[in-house]
């Protein structure tokens, strides 16, 4: 399995010139291939594979006007080629829309490093093929040393809210070997509450953070600078158009940094959440399989949903459970979690969406709705 790690490096102005370099070398490259693509498809020509775009690398460089291409990794401008690849290979599968030429104001600050040449020293030092070894800190322990472990996928990122810079990448290593118990855990998702779930016929809630005083008080302050930044837009107004003044770019720039702060607080939550949830080592982890694109269409709770964040958390429990050997499931979408009785199993087909508590007709059996669900997740036979 692969897992992946991302820590914080400080290089140096020197290396940070040469980080720049790489970021706007590849923006270009990837600006240029998708400008190639569109010409050749204009004229009814045969698309270029990741392959073919490698090979028109080393004939543009040597073209008199790409000259600095050349003071870059050459494998990092190759990878471009194989991320345009991919882009096209998920339009043309339907996952995604067509690919877009990136911007430098909009397009995010990164670029893919050579895997073979990035290792780490034992002396605090990370060594990036054309930029040497950065400084970097983190928790975590790796081994030292060139090919002492295979790392896959690396990339620089920088972070213009908070001029940070960080890097990414992908350890091979093996499966946990853990013991796990021999009681299931069903997980109902919600919106009052962010997950309730069934372990061994206990309930365990999990709140949602967007009622807490610390997200009410930060959206109140984001939408106090929208509406100052709107008012500001108007004040400037020349006919038509909208002048944009310092002023404005530094409400904007405090605006952005709000948005950052909500978004890292609302992961580290359900990252402290679906941890705690896989520390239990149930014998599996049933789910449901929420159409959630189409529940984002019901203008009354989209919002909600949408920053409950239900397809991070599966995706999250997914990927947590695979690390434990925990098996995870997903309940069949039609089934009616919600409805059946936990203790008798008979159905409530009027059941509303308001009906909080659960009140079964044919035995008398009382329980919340959304503890009721989570036991019959945690029974669910797959």
């Amino acid at each position: 399995m692969i897992k992946g790690f991302v820590i914080r490096i400080y290089p140096t102005t020197e290396q940070k010139k040469k980080f720049f370099a790489h970021i706007g070398c590849s923006r270009y490259i990837w600006n240029y291939m998708l400008e190639l693509q569109n010409n050749r498809y204009s004229k009814g020509l045969k698309h270029l594979s990741a392959y073919d775009m490698m090979n028109l690398l080393t004939p543009l460089k040597n073209d008199g006007e790409h000259d600095w291409l050349y003071d870059v990794s050459a494998t990092s401008i190759k990878n471009v080629c194989q991320d345009l690849a991919e882009a096209y290979k998920k339009f043309f599968s339907e996952k995604c829309g067509y690919p877009k030429f990136k911007a430098k104001k909009k397009a995010k600050p990164a670029y893919a490093v050579r895997s073979d040449h990035f290792y780490f020293t034992d002396e605090q030092y990370v060594n990036i093929e054309k930029v040497g070894k950065v400084k970097y800190k983190t928790d975590f322990s790796f081994p030292a040393g060139r090919n002492a472990v295979k790392y896959s996928n690396v990339r620089v990122t920088y972070n213009p809210l908070k001029d940070r810079w960080y890097i990414s990448f992908g350890i091979d290593c093996e499966n946990q070997a853990t013991v796990l118990t021999d009681k299931p855990l069903g997980i109902d998702l919600g919106i009052k509450n962010l997950a309730i779930a069934a372990y061994d016929d206990k309930c365990l809630v999990f709140v949602n953070i967007n009622k807490s005083a610390q997200i009410r008080r930060l959206k109140k302050h984001i939408k106090h600078i929208q509406r100052s930044i709107s008012r500001k837009y108007e004040a400037n107004k020349v006919g038509k158009k909208f002048v944009k003044t310092n002023n404005i770019a530094q409400e904007e720039e405090k605006l952005r940094a709000l948005w950052n702060r909500l978004t890292n607080i609302r992961m580290n939550y359900i990252h402290q959440t679906t941890h705690k949830l896989v520390s239990l080592l149930p014998s599996k982890v049933i789910m449901e399989d929420l159409n959630i694109k189409g529940m984002m269409k019901n203008r009354h709770l989209s919002q909600s949903i949408g920053e409950q964040c239900w397809g991070e958390f599966i995706r999250q429990m997914k990927y947590k459970c695979e690390w434990l050997n925990i098996p995870f499931f997903q309940a069949d979408r039609f089934y009616a979690s919600s409805k059946i009785c936990s203790c008798c199993g008979h159905k409530k087909n009027n059941l509303k969406l308001k009906d909080r508590i659960y009140h079964c007709e044919h035995c008398g059996t009382t329980i919340d709705r959304d503890f009721n669900a989570a036991l019959n997740l945690s029974r669910y036979v797959i």
